[in-house]
């Protein structure tokens, strides 16, 4: 097929993308399905599905090189979505009582895992800036694969997913700052406090301004109405923005001006998300946002197990090496942040360092910097790569057994919508 923009001819196959949406929807749901039935977190079987079709056949009959782009949209829309749906359920107010925690939590977790990357590499005679790198990818924390973890449990409501939340939004500010300081010194142009204070005030004001504006300019701003009363007016008045396309609305937007901001595009829609928890009476909009979310959160888990390339892990050598690197991430991540929540309790201190060890795609792209200014090698960036992917794929079976372990009732918990 053959489109025509400003004259110019595009090719694009709608046959070939279609084949492979159903191919990447039909094997992301057999194996959710299947680990579900296994005891397993869904998200795992998905991010299998995407490791296998990345890595057999698969990936050239479905020619995912060439709809690479496409994908990789997909899959940052899944998680933005995902995320929305989180902060749906976290209230500002839920968030400000464990703001203590989640910052002891997210400052421990930036200054163990980076001083143990960088020491390590160096201890084996790779240079400053290769280890500084090193270091600033295992300070990373994925917490959409956390957060899809505990929306499957349905413990969103629970003070130590309040904390993994509410540290995982201070550990990217952190993590800016760290990155900042990496690329800086590593390209040679030295630690500028300028650009590093800039940063990280730039990020530190837009987190700042969204949960003022949402906790104390809107509730003036809007004369609250009864529940019965605003559905009723949406029915009647079908000219009106839905709730729904204002949740779509507002949570493009916040991700929009988080990216504008130097944060990812994640923090944006947690927000916004957070935003309509606040408001939930007046504007209702889960049921209707979760069918949404359940279809496009899968693409981003299949696009991480698409990254990963198994053949580069011949070399025994480098697979050792990959391996050490990721037992210091699982490590670092679980004592730091652990010691950080320890005024929790032992077993809610040990799901909040569980819950803040998964790397994923953060990891990820902290590595696609280092190889993309010559820092790192493509050795390193596939060290860096299996050990997003192996703390993305241990960490969820370890968080639910630890949920479970603390509280016994989830092992009752209905499976969560959608699921069959």
């Amino acid at each position: 097929m053959t489109c025509y923009y400003r004259g110019m001819a595009v090719d694009f196959d709608i046959s070939v993308v279609l084949t492979l949406l159903f191919v990447v929807v039909l094997a992301s749901r057999l194996f959710a399905i299947g680990f579900e039935f296994l005891k397993l977190p869904q998200v795992v079987g998905e991010i299998i599905a995407g490791i296998v079709i990345g890595n057999t056949l698969l990936f050239d009959l479905l020619q995912v090189e060439a709809n690479f782009g496409f994908l990789e949209l997909l899959a940052e829309l899944g998680v933005i979505f995902l995320l929305f749906a989180v902060g749906l359920e976290t209230r500002f107010s839920d968030l400000s009582k464990v703001g203590r925690t989640a910052i002891y939590v997210a400052v421990l977790g930036v200054i163990v895992p980076f001083a143990s990357g960088y020491l390590l590499m160096v201890s084996l005679d790779n240079p400053p800036s290769e280890a500084m790198f090193i270091g600033a990818a295992l300070v990373a924390t994925s917490v959409g694969i956390t957060a899809r973890v505990i929306r499957d449990m349905r413990l969103s409501d629970t003070v130590e997913s309040r904390v993994i939340i509410g540290a995982a939004v201070i550990d990217d500010i952190l993590g800016l700052v760290v990155l900042a300081i990496v690329s800086g010194a590593a390209s040679g142009g030295g630690l500028n406090i300028i650009d590093i204070v800039l940063v990280a005030g730039m990020a530190a004001f837009f987190v700042l301004t969204v949960i003022l504006i949402s906790t104390k300019v809107l509730p003036v701003a809007i004369k609250p109405q009864p529940a019965d009363a605003i559905v009723c007016s949406l029915e009647k008045r079908h000219s009106r923005v839905s709730p729904l396309m204002l949740a779509v609305i507002v949570c493009f937007g916040l991700s929009a001006l988080a990216s504008v901001f130097g944060l990812a595009a994640i923090i944006g829609a947690f927000l916004a998300g957070m935003v309509f928890a606040e408001y939930k009476e007046r504007w209702p909009c889960e049921q209707s946002f979760e069918a949404i979310n359940e279809f496009m959160s899968p693409f981003f888990f299949v696009f991480v197990g698409i990254q990963v390339s198994l053949s580069v892990f011949a070399d025994i050598d480098l697979l050792l090496f990959a391996v050490a690197i990721t037992v210091v991430a699982m490590l670092t991540k679980f004592l730091a942040c652990g010691l950080g929540a320890r005024s929790l309790g032992r077993r809610s201190a040990t799901i909040v360092g569980i819950g803040m060890s998964p790397r994923g795609e953060v990891g990820i792209i902290v590595a696609s910097i280092g190889l993309s200014v010559g820092i790192l090698n493509d050795s390193l960036f596939a060290v860096v790569v299996f050990m997003s992917i192996a703390t993305t794929l241990i960490a969820p079976p370890l968080l639910q057994r630890a949920f479970r372990r603390a509280m016994p009732t989830t092992e009752e918990i209905p499976p969560s919508p959608g699921s069959d």
